[in-house]
């Protein structure tokens, strides 16, 4: 299951005023069909594309802390 923090959320409007533009099926991608996964202490980073996605995992819950652009 997937669930996003309320800062998530609002990080979709944080990047649109700066003309960088997401989805959440986007998001979804990136966890699902990540190009690469790297865990640091207790955060996950799954990368795809020019999408970062930060993941808390609490118990199944993935728990979606931050996403940001990456070249």
């Amino acid at each position: 299951m997937l669930s996003l923090t309320s800062y998530a959320n609002k990080k979709f409007d944080i990047l649109n005023e700066h003309k960088v533009f997401f989805t959440a099926e986007q998001i979804e991608e990136a966890l699902n069909l990540p190009d690469t996964v790297a865990k640091k202490g207790k955060y996950i980073f799954y990368k795809k594309d020019s999408i970062c996605v930060v993941v808390k995992k609490e118990d199944k819950i993935n728990r979606v802390i931050t996403f940001y652009p990456v070249k």
